[in-house]
């Protein structure tokens, strides 16, 4: 149906904004997640679901010093996003018609229970590796919201958002790009997690090489020169992951400019052009964040900087590969003798 040609109930209109408010609160949630992980405090408080044997609601004001500050804040932060998510998916459960859309909204309740599960199972269990899988789904539910958003809002639901954009190859090379985007991610999960500080701590060349020797003997030679430095030793997996995530930044680098080049010289619709282009802009001030972050020698505001501009990143990839994505279903239901015509009339 053509935007405009009818008007949006008011309780759909109230549960947009509810989810936009859901999507705004998650990402505080985000970077105050990457605070805890770049301070390394995520171990203040060692007790789950309690704090220090209080009610986590309860907790005295007096005692939110230091670490325990930012971890206790954290998991506050996280109990209101979980409440505002069962809001919303009992609120698209009773004003939202589309099947689709209300499974989505079922999805994020049962992400948002598992996610604060995971958390407390990494401070309960002391496990740092679910730390990994409690930042990789923290993106995902993310992303989910993002969606939400999007399907709840009055100009999808005219209609309005469903422009013809007909470039399969674009929506592909979209789609590649935040795959690799969600990756990178998780390597950069994957170092936070290991608190082993900066295992490569030059740039652009790693320990004055290119490539880097991992021999054992040069290994040993990097950690007594750690050790001096007062830093945590590392090991050669830990150089080459760090090395991956380098490269990666590289490769996402390029195809987002490759990305961007196509949706200015193609039949694409303006507004996937723009979206490309702060996409861009957004891989551009990324990468010069992953290089303060190392320059700054892991200096927490930066390290944050750089995590929460990268699930900024990632949204912004899913939501345009579903852009790009609905554009090309709705386009292969148009009539072949008038294609060339909503075509131009998109582009124009």
């Amino acid at each position: 149906m053509a935007e405009g040609t009818h008007s949006v109930p008011l309780r759909r209109v109230a549960l947009h904004a509810w989810a936009i408010c859901t999507l705004g609160m998650t990402f505080i949630l985000l970077f105050s997640g990457g605070i805890v992980t770049s301070k390394g405090v995520g171990m203040s408080v060692p007790d789950w679901p309690t704090t220090y044997g209080y009610n986590m609601f309860l907790f005295p004001i007096s005692g939110w010093v230091g670490g325990i500050f930012y971890e206790h804040s954290h998991r506050l932060i996280a109990s209101v996003v979980g409440l505002m998510t069962m809001i919303l998916a009992a609120s698209m459960l009773s004003c939202e018609p589309r099947r689709w859309v209300k499974t989505l909204g079922v999805v994020a309740f049962f992400a948002v229970c598992i996610q604060g599960l995971l958390g407390g199972m990494r401070v309960s269990l002391f496990k740092d590796e679910l730390g990994i899988f409690h930042g990789m789904l923290a993106q995902s539910f993310f992303c989910l919201l993002g969606i939400i958003t999007i399907a709840t809002s009055p100009r999808f639901i005219r209609g309005g958002w469903d422009v013809f954009l007909p470039d399969s190859m674009l929506r592909n090379m979209v789609v590649v790009a935040t795959g690799l985007i969600f990756l990178q991610l998780g390597l950069g999960a994957t170092m936070r997690h290991e608190h082993a500080g900066l295992s490569i701590p030059d740039f652009p060349l790693a320990y004055g090489e290119i490539l880097p020797d991992t021999s054992p003997d040069r290994i040993t030679e990097i950690n007594n020169a750690r050790v001096l430095d007062n830093q945590v030793p590392t090991t050669a997996t830990q150089i080459w992951i760090q090395m991956a995530h380098r490269g990666m930044a590289v490769v996402i680098l390029c195809l987002v400019a490759a990305v961007a080049v196509r949706s200015w010289g193609g039949v694409s619709h303006r507004s996937a052009a723009l979206w490309c282009s702060v996409w861009l802009a957004m891989i551009l001030l990324q990468v010069a964040l992953g290089a303060w972050t190392i320059w700054s020698n892991k200096a927490a505001d930066v390290a944050t900087a750089h995590m929460a501009l990268g699930a900024l990143s990632l949204i912004a990839g899913v939501i345009l590969s579903f852009h790009l994505w609905r554009g090309t279903q709705a386009f292969r239901f148009i009539a072949p003798d008038t294609r060339a015509a909503k075509v131009y009339s998109v582009v124009a």
